[in-house]
C-alpha cells in the first residue's frame, strides 16, 4: 500500500494533482482546503496518502498532514461515508473543526458538506464522539509549502471545479459564484460557498 509521497508537483487540476515520483505520475485527490498550501508546480511536495483499491482503480487521498489522513481514515470507517464524502468533508473544514462540530454536537456544521444529512450528521456525532483525539498539527513551515500566490479569476475558477467535484451543477455553481465577496484565499471562498449553497436548499 502507498502511505507517504514525495516529489514533484507537475499538474494541479482540482481536486486532483499529480506528484512525479522516480519517473512515475501519481495522481492524487485532495480536500480543497490543502490545494490552498500546495507549492507551485514544478517544485517539490509531501504527502502522506490512503490507498484505495477497487476492481476497477486504484485511488489516491493525499493529505499535507499525518492528522488528516488519520481523521480521513476514522471517517471512512462510518457506514455510508466512502472516501469522496470523507474528502469532501476535511475540505469543508479541517480536523480540528470538524472534532469541534462533533464534541459540540453541531448538526448544521456537518450538514454544510455536501452528501451529508441529519441522518448521517447524526451517526457521525455517535461514532465519532469522544474518539477524533486531534492533536494540534500544522503545515511543514518551509519554503516548498508557501501558499500559492493566485489571482482573484484564478481562486474563483478552483472553486468552480471544487464545486463540480463535490456535486453541484453549473446553474447552482454560477449563481453562488457571482454572489461571493472579494477573494483572496482558496480554502475560505470554498466555506463561503457552501454556505451560499445551503441556505438555497
Amino acid at each position: 500500500m502507498i502511505a507517504y509521497l514525495c516529489g514533484k508537483l507537475i499538474d494541479l487540476n482540482p481536486p486532483h494533482i499529480v506528484v512525479l515520483c522516480g519517473g512515475v505520475g501519481y495522481e492524487v485527490d485532495l480536500p480543497m482546503s490543502h490545494l490552498a498550501q500546495l507549492p507551485v508546480i514544478g517544485n517539490d511536495v509531501t504527502l502522506f496518502v490512503h490507498q484505495v483499491v477497487r476492481e476497477d482503480a486504484h485511488l489516491l487521498f493525499g493529505f499535507l498532514t499525518r492528522t488528516e489522513r488519520d481523521c480521513f481514515r476514522q471517517l471512512i470507517k462510518i457506514s455510508g461515508i466512502g472516501p469522496r464524502i470523507a474528502l469532501a468533508l476535511l475540505s469543508t473544514m479541517n480536523s480540528q473543526q470538524l472534532q469541534q462540530a462533533i464534541e459540540e454536537d453541531d448538526l448544521n456544521t456537518l450538514c454544510l458538506t455536501p452528501g451529508i444529512g441529519k441522518k448521517m450528521a447524526e451517526r457521525m456525532l455517535l461514532e465519532l464522539k469522544g474518539k477524533l483525539n486531534i492533536s494540534l498539527d500544522f503545515m511543514p513551515n518551509n519554503s516548498l509549502f508557501n501558499a500559492k500566490q493566485t489571482n482573484e479569476g484564478l481562486i474563483r475558477k478552483d472553486i468552480s471545479n471544487a464545486l463540480e467535484s463535490l456535486g453541484y451543477n453549473n446553474k447552482e455553481i454560477t449563481q453562488v459564484i457571482k454572489q461571493l465577496p472579494e477573494l483572496t484565499d482558496l480554502s475560505q471562498g470554498i466555506k463561503e460557498a457552501l454556505k451560499l449553497l445551503s441556505k438555497t436548499k
